[in-house]
């Protein structure tokens, strides 16, 4: 049965991720979806549906601030608004940091909340004080209204994950009647 109600919920996060990400509720349901497969992944009982109701979802540890030096990240701005876009534009934005810390900056992933959202990090690490750029590349295809994405980065800082986020507002492209 628990291997039935995963996989059900596992076709669902998927089907949805395959339609697209056309709208933020879209986004809040696959990311309910995700976090209910991850709570049935953790749940070690036979009958993990009647357990999952009648008890609270677990929360994660806290994060653990490592000892010793770390590097920081300073972004010149953590939030970019594309303003009105049309419909099948792609747009871009390089958001500039700086490392403050005391150790230098590895990222070691970055990415988007939706397949639409495309990051490009630097893979060599960034010494202290110097300065790295994160492009952000947007697909507007299949993307009519309101827009927002976040790029989730995550380092050896503390906490481990950076958000950076953007905003459109996209133009919906003529139909042909």
């Amino acid at each position: 049965m628990r291997n039935i109600t995963l996989l059900s919920a596992m076709v669902a996060v998927f089907g949805l991720a395959i339609v697209g990400c056309s709208s933020a509720d879209l986004e809040s349901r696959v990311a309910r979806l995700e976090g209910r497969v991850a709570e049935l992944e953790g749940q070690g009982t036979a009958n993990s549906r009647a357990t999952a109701t009648a008890q609270p979802a677990t929360t994660a540890a806290p994060e653990v601030k490592p000892d010793g030096p770390l590097p920081t990240f300073a972004f010149a701005e953590e939030n970019h608004d594309f303003g009105n876009i049309n419909e099948g534009d792609v747009v871009e934005h390089v958001f500039e940091f700086e490392n403050t810390g005391d150790a230098p900056l590895i990222i070691s992933d970055a990415k988007g909340s939706c397949g639409c959202t495309v990051p490009e990090w630097p893979k060599e690490p960034i010494g202290i004080g110097e300065k790295g750029v994160i492009k952000v590349k947007f697909n507007s295809r299949k993307k009519p209204g309101i827009q927002n994405k976040t790029v989730t980065i995550t380092a050896n800082t503390f906490p481990t994950q950076t958000r950076i986020k953007i905003k459109a507002d996209v133009t919906p492209a003529p139909t042909d009647s």
